[in-house]
């Protein structure tokens, strides 16, 4: 994955979304494309996608009209029909009925105390979708600093803002998952990173989307408060707060940690996930350094690059079933920075990152 980055100070969305879009349209494009394409392969239609991406963006304009507008303003730019970018950024609710996989590790130490939370969390999804990332920095209407990380044509992923709070994203399954098209969960993302700045105010703006797919939102904070962290699981069912163990350690990979939301899990390979997380416990002894590349050496463990928490993927294998960690980043909420490799934290540990 090639990784591109972008500073913008438009601070109107529809402007901001025209500009990422006419300065990205070779990307934005491509990548819509790679997702339609990849859609009637998981079997969901192209009609269908068309669907539920529209009444996402209905459901967004209604509970977020700023980032419907962006998206809008994107497609606008990049010259696309705005179903297709709706469906781009509802690409979890276009596939929350299908598709069951899993999709990265999440680890943060937020202990009480001034020091600052340590985070590290791996991104890993087809491969074949994925080509190119983008870094985004922008200034909110009310005056946040915001910088994230997106797929070209989407909302958000994963990010922090200058009020100091984090944000990793991990994908849930539940049978509650439904294609009414809710709220897409990048949005939810985007939204939290633009206003709230603690994790009280990111798990009520949270609670009030109404969503068609699961996800895990893991928000935490500079700031030495109660609760400094909190994995936000969000179901069409309910909303749940996952807090971090005594030791400040929160960890998730892609399963319900929550009792109630356990029971309706959907995941298509429980071991998998169930692994990895395993994996994480056994390793955050090692994972206490400042150093990002010691931290990550750490993640992997003795096994290294094959370690449970790193995919690569079998070009022998068709494109729907291959994956690959795409991303290794840390998020360092003191100073608002993402730091980054495009590919397994031992790549990280080995080479290097990139600070944006």
């Amino acid at each position: 994955m090639k990784i591109h980055t972008l500073v913008t100070d438009i601070r109107t969305p529809a402007e901001r979304g025209r500009q990422i879009g006419e300065r990205f349209a070779e990307q934005i494009r491509h990548t819509t494309q790679l997702y339609l394409d990849f859609f009637p392969r998981v079997g969901v239609s192209v009609r269908e996608a068309q669907r539920i991406g529209e009444n996402s963006l209905a459901a967004l304009e209604a509970w977020s009209p700023n980032l419907a507008a962006e998206v809008i303003g994107m497609a606008s730019g990049a010259d696309l029909p705005v179903w297709q970018l709706a469906s781009l950024n509802a690409r979890t609710e276009v596939l929350a009925a299908r598709t069951r996989h899993s999709e990265c590790s999440t680890t943060v130490h937020a202990p009480r105390g001034p020091r600052a939370p340590q985070t590290l969390q791996t991104w890993d999804w087809h491969d074949s979708l994925c080509p190119h990332g983008l870094m985004l920095a922008l200034h909110t209407e009310r005056g946040m600093n915001v910088k994230l990380f997106c797929e070209f044509g989407m909302l958000a992923k994963l990010g922090v803002n200058s009020a100091g709070l984090g944000l990793h994203f991990n994908i849930l399954h539940h049978t509650s998952d439904n294609d009414s098209g809710g709220v897409p969960v990048h949005a939810i993302a985007r939204r939290l990173l633009e206003e709230a700045s603690s994790v009280e105010e990111a798990i009520e703006l949270a609670r009030s989307a109404r969503v068609s797919a699961s996800t895990v939102l893991t928000v935490f904070s500079r700031e030495d408060s109660s609760p400094r962290a909190v994995s936000i699981e969000l179901s069409p069912e309910r909303t749940a707060l996952v807090l971090p163990r005594e030791d400040g350690w929160l960890l998730h990979t892609n399963h319900f940690l929550d009792p109630q939301l356990s029971l309706g899990e959907q995941v298509a390979d429980r071991a998998d996930t169930q692994c990895r997380l395993g994996h994480l416990e056994q390793v955050i002894g090692q994972m206490g350094s400042a150093d990002l590349r010691a931290r990550a050496e750490a993640m992997c463990g003795a096994q290294g690059d094959s370690a449970p928490i790193c995919f690569h993927p079998d070009m022998a294998m068709p494109d729907t079933e291959r994956w690959e960690t795409l991303l290794s980043v840390g998020i360092d909420t003191e100073r608002c920075v993402l730091e980054y490799v495009a590919g397994t934290p031992l790549q990280l540990a080995k080479a290097g990152f990139e600070r944006f």
